[in-house]
């Protein structure tokens, strides 16, 4: 199924209340946003910021892995996933881990861990509350910031077999179990929000403290991130911990914020590439600035009535539009056609990322081998090409045209052709 068919099946089972719901988050960002006056001058200095980190980013690269080495912190590069990978299971068959608490990392997701550490004989329990429900219940998140919030409560009663639906008592409930899962554990996994290039530091945002919880437990910590998350120093740090909670879901700052450094237990960073690299010298590389604060979703009327799972990759909405035909141009190029181009994301993207525009490339970039669609762009470019383009659509069969567009003309009416061309009026 392609997104607009799972879309479709989403929106009439749950989405309404999805869309009601992700609202209400978009207007608690904005009353957060309003607390600071100088807000657009935060957001052109992010952007400035991450255009360096863009530009920069071998050189940031090296300078991070030496001075995380000084604080005693080793340091992995992995080239791609598969390479991630192996690098966990073999610091985790060192440890002999036999189950691994993890903290929510979308970077984990895009390598697909889960499956492969459950291939290879080890557990792992994914310990925010969202991401636990949905691993519960089989699913993937289904949004960056809220993974579970395409569920009810009465879905959450019914993986934990209890009749009482009340979301404190649910809450309290999972939470015990947790406690279990934490207990028992040989490492824990983080994601990192930031990595701070000149202190070799990571920091991990989060509301539950689970992140926390699971280093302070485990003699071995270990971070997997991509290198888009480096910033330049510290004084960097303070904006965007100022912007992400806000854009996020409307905090002033989460709860926990939390600077993982020198320590005397076994902390390890893997730094990601994954296609990163090579995009920050493209002209995608844009992508790259995104801090995973989740307002391009939240705000997103095609994401908030589709649902994350319709766009089945594992960053949905319209970054993950952008970055989905990146991994797998032919599995991904619908993705994105699923915008009206109303660039709300644009407006509320702290790190002003150029949405628009980058959709209309994208959607030259997966069409760029399609003839058809070669013909029709030269055809805007050029009077004669357009008077031929046009006459051809005048002269063809109205049946074989809609038979030609066929996924355009499935949910929408094919409109009459003009007989006359605007230019002879």
């Amino acid at each position: 199924m392609k997104h607009y068919e799972l879309a479709v099946k989403f929106y009439k089972e749950k989405g309404p209340k999805h869309d009601e719901n992700l609202w209400k988050i978009r207007q608690k960002r904005d009353a957060a946003i309003k607390e600071i006056k100088e807000w657009e001058i935060l957001r052109c200095k992010a952007s400035e910021i991450k255009d360096y980190v863009v530009e920069n980013l071998e050189s940031l690269i090296e300078e991070f892995t030496k001075n995380a080495q000084k604080n005693g912190i080793e340091v992995y590069f992995a080239k791609d996933a598969k390479e991630h990978n192996e690098i966990v299971l073999k610091l985790l068959k060192e440890k002999n881990a036999r189950k691994v608490v993890k903290s929510k990392s979308m970077l984990t997701e895009e390598c697909s861990l889960n499956e492969f550490l459950k291939q290879n004989g080890i557990e792992v329990v994914d310990t925010d509350l969202g991401e636990r429900i949905v691993q519960l219940r089989g699913e993937k998140p289904s949004h960056i910031v809220l993974p579970a919030i395409h569920t009810t409560k009465e879905d959450v009663a019914e993986i934990l077999h209890e009749k009482n639906t009340d979301p404190t008592y649910l809450t309290h409930k999972m939470r015990k179990l947790l406690r279990e899962e934490f207990l028992t554990s040989n490492a824990a996994i983080t994601g990192a929000n930031f990595l701070i290039a000149d202190k070799g530091w990571a920091v991990v945002c989060t509301n539950e403290g689970n992140a926390d919880l699971g280093v302070t437990l485990n003699s071995l910590h270990i971070i997997s991130a991509g290198v888009d998350k480096l910033l330049p120093n510290l004084k960097d740090l303070g904006l965007f911990l100022r912007m992400l909670a806000r854009n996020a879901t409307g905090q002033k700052i989460t709860t926990y914020s939390t600077i993982f450094g020198k320590t005397d237990k076994k902390r390890v960073v893997i730094l990601v590439d994954n296609g990163r690299i090579q995009r920050s010298k493209g002209e995608f590389k844009d992508t790259l600035k995104c801090i995973r604060c989740s307002a391009c979703l939240t705000t997103c009327p095609v994401f908030r009535r589709s649902g994350g799972h319709a766009y089945r990759y594992v960053i949905p909405g319209p970054i993950g539009s952008l970055l989905a035909p990146l991994s797998d141009k032919e599995e991904y190029k619908d993705l994105p056609f699923a915008c009206t181009l109303c660039g709300s994301c644009e407006m509320v993207c702290p790190v002003k990322i150029p949405f628009s525009k980058q959709l209309v490339n994208m959607r030259k970039y997966v069409n760029e081998e399609n003839p058809l669609f070669k013909l029709a762009e030269k055809s805007m470019h050029s009077p004669e090409m357009f008077k031929l383009f046009s006459l051809i659509l005048r002269l063809t069969p109205k049946p074989l045209l809609q038979k030609v567009i066929k996924e355009w003309s499935k949910y929408k009416a094919l409109p009459e052709i003009p007989k006359r061309r605007f230019i002879s009026l």
